[in-house]
């Protein structure tokens, strides 16, 4: 029997904002397609299930009128989530684990992603921690050649390795720099205190990526960011939540100030929507028991939607 890559969402039935749930991925037929990816590659065993690992089944269930989410009039977007146009969206539901084998889930997470991104489909991916997009950003391969890749947060992610684990948080652009069909790699959000030493600074430095601190990012302004990534495309967009500021999105496990607000998430998701084609993206790094009055919920529909807007208004799929 071969194996199930995907589940549908445990808990109430919910997928996201109720778009319909295709777990055959190999007759998908859909234009954005939403997938949980809940588990990294842990550093330790008792990391394997953590609070991030619920996030895409609770940013499914915060959304508290999905109808009117996708019918009503937008102000974020000009007018309604799809715009009036004949685009599908489905929830792909998330990536099935195998808790004796913790590599298995990334196989089974690039299985999936490449099914779903060589289908034709703008793939969004919900974590899970950092980790996740590694298997993702692997199944990119043979879509395009030199991607740039557009990285969030307030961590630079450069580590080769943390207690010799290569695919965790803390690594994924260093593996990202690795794949050659990624070219410019422009990271925005890096503040504080991380797990970025001296030698991974270097590293990215002299692999030629363009790193924008939040405090250069808050002094040129958003426009000045985004004339900075290469028009044309095609682009990868990776979201670590702690790249948008705690004010607005409080459930991560590293509260770091001065990061992204929400009028610059928005200018920047859909200004690269409208540079070239984005051929995903993730939000990766909520940890949901650490939310306050659901706010960190509430900035995540926004973005998703955003996102999911800015694409269809690229017309992408016409």
């Amino acid at each position: 029997m071969p194996t199930k890559l995907t589940s549908a969402p445990s808990g109430p039935s919910r997928t996201f904002l109720d778009f319909p749930l295709a777990l055959d991925l190999d007759s998908l037929d859909a234009d954005i397609a939403v997938l949980g990816i809940p588990f990294g590659m842990p550093y330790r065993p008792a990391s394997m299930a953590n609070d991030q690992s619920k996030a895409p089944d609770a940013i499914r269930l915060a959304a508290e009128r999905p109808q009117k989410t996708r019918d009503h009039y937008d102000w974020d977007l000009g007018g309604p989530l799809l715009d009036g146009r004949d685009v599908t969206v489905v929830d792909c539901g998330n990536v099935t684990a195998d808790m004796s084998d913790h590599k298995e889930h990334y196989r089974r997470a690039e299985i999936a992603a490449r099914k779903i991104l060589q289908s034709g489909a703008t793939l969004v991916t919900l974590g899970g921690d950092h980790g996740v997009p590694i298997p993702v950003m692997r199944a990119l391969e043979g879509l395009a050649k030199d991607i740039t890749l557009v990285h969030i947060d307030a961590h630079l992610d450069w580590r080769n390795e943390v207690n010799g684990e290569p695919e965790g948080y803390s690594s994924p652009i260093r593996r990202a720099s690795e794949m050659p069909w990624f070219g410019k790699i422009v990271q925005i959000g890096m503040r504080g205190i991380g797990s970025a030493r001296t030698e991974e600074v270097d590293a990215a430095r002299a692999y030629g990526a363009d790193v924008i601190t939040a405090y250069d990012m808050h002094d040129m302004g958003m426009e000045a960011v985004l004339a900075r990534i290469p028009d044309g495309g095609p682009f990868y967009l990776t979201i670590d939540a702690d790249g948008i500021d705690p004010t607005i999105m409080p459930a991560v496990m590293a509260q770091t100030p001065g990061g992204l607000d929400w009028v610059q998430t928005h200018k920047l998701i859909h200004g690269l929507a409208q540079k070239g084609r984005v051929l995903g993206m993730d939000l990766v790094e909520i940890a949901p028991s650490y939310d306050v009055g659901k706010i960190t919920m509430i900035h995540a529909e926004r973005l998703l939607c955003n996102f999911i807007g800015a694409c269809v208004r690229a017309s992408y799929y016409e």
